[in-house]
């Protein structure tokens, strides 16, 4: 196991030293070649297809392209064409990519405050609170300097995500199914799951269908519905489990200061406009994911109710990870304690207004 680890850090480090070299060389040619003058191109990293995940981005580029009349491109490539997933924090205080999704689970040591979106059952079932709860948690203080000083990175808006729910090849009808269950989750959402007797592992989210086909794992955690079908797992599982409704993934877009700091400045300002309105594009896509893929699940697959009293007893079980989280950062001079607080208010200020 540790020699796997070892390899695959290696082998992430040697993508980016490769990625410098290719960036290093491109520049010296770009800088003798001649530019679209007064354009800012942004380099945009996604992973997976086009899906309603990728759906708040597509749509800022959209808002700002046409604002900006020729003045600015954000060119975004898909599947991880341009940075690994796990990587993309890197690449971009590196400099060989300008923005990208970022999702917390597939490094939650980098961002270490920002895991308090991460901890189990703290935010709701419900999507569009815990999108408006990360968007206020992103837009902290505390938070916009973790990014700032370790990444060199600026929060744009948050890649909406449904809650999760699991699809794979074991039938999990209550606490008791998930003993001995190889499930594909991160962060403290897996520590929560360990107390009922399940195996969690990370697997991203494109390594999940090849995963789920080689029984390596039996599970696989992803939003509701969209990435299910965005990534086909429905033709390698025979049982979708729902009501299980984890809600600790956080996942955003950033981008690097640099690049925003060559943003017009008509373009920045634009910001509250394009967040509004890139969230409400993304609901609006998962609600078609949802007329889209739901038929086809209930066509191919068990689909199993988890029951309310069963995730009840989790939620129970979660409660006192957060304050051990809390204190935790709190040890280490980070302000856990008050991050902790703020997204809590920001859970019920929120919750209560659905």
């Amino acid at each position: 196991m540790r020699t796997n680890t070892l390899f695959k850090s290696v082998a992430a480090a040697v993508i980016l030293i490769a990625a410098a070299l290719t960036f290093v060389f491109m520049r010296g040619e770009s800088d003798s070649a001649p530019a679209t003058e007064g354009k800012v191109v942004w380099k945009y990293s996604l992973w997976g297809p086009p899906r309603a995940f990728t759906h708040g981005i597509e749509t800022a580029k959209e808002l700002w392209e046409a604002a900006g009349n020729g003045r600015f491109e954000l060119q975004i490539s898909y599947g991880s064409a341009l940075s690994p997933e796990k990587e993309n924090l890197d690449s971009i205080k590196l400099g060989l990519i300008d923005g990208a999704h970022v999702c917390v689970g597939y490094g939650p040591n980098k961002t270490p405050l920002a895991q308090v979106l991460e901890l189990p059952f703290l935010l709701s079932d419900d999507m569009r609170v815990n999108t408006a709860v990360t968007d206020a948690v992103m837009q902290h203080p505390l938070i916009a300097e973790e990014l700032a000083t370790r990444w060199n990175a600026k929060y744009l808006m948050v890649a909406a995500l449904g809650v999760y729910e699991f699809m794979g090849n074991k039938r999990v009808a209550g606490l008791d199914d998930l003993k001995g269950t190889r499930m594909r989750i991160s962060g403290a959402n897996a520590t929560v799951l360990e107390k009922f007797g399940a195996v969690p592992t990370m697997v991203t989210a494109p390594e999940s269908y090849t995963a789920l086909e080689r029984g390596t794992i039996d599970l696989t955690g992803f939003p509701w519905t969209d990435s299910f079908g965005a990534f086909r797992l429905y033709e390698v599982s025979r049982y979708a489990t729902l009501g299980i409704s984890l809600s600790g993934f956080a996942c955003v877009n950033l981008v690097s200061l640099d690049a925003w700091n060559r943003l017009p400045e008509d373009l920045k300002a634009m910001l509250p406009q394009v967040r509004e309105q890139a969230t409400q594009a993304s609901f609006e896509a998962f609600d078609a994911a949802d007329s889209k893929w739901l038929p086809i699940f209930e066509e191919k697959l068990e689909i199993v109710r988890f029951p309310p009293q069963d995730r009840a007893k989790m939620v129970a079980a979660a409660r006192p990870l957060w304050t051990e989280w809390a204190k935790q950062q709190d040890s280490k001079g980070l302000k856990g304690s008050e991050i902790l607080q703020f997204t809590m208010e920001q859970v019920a200020k929120f919750g209560a207004a659905r």
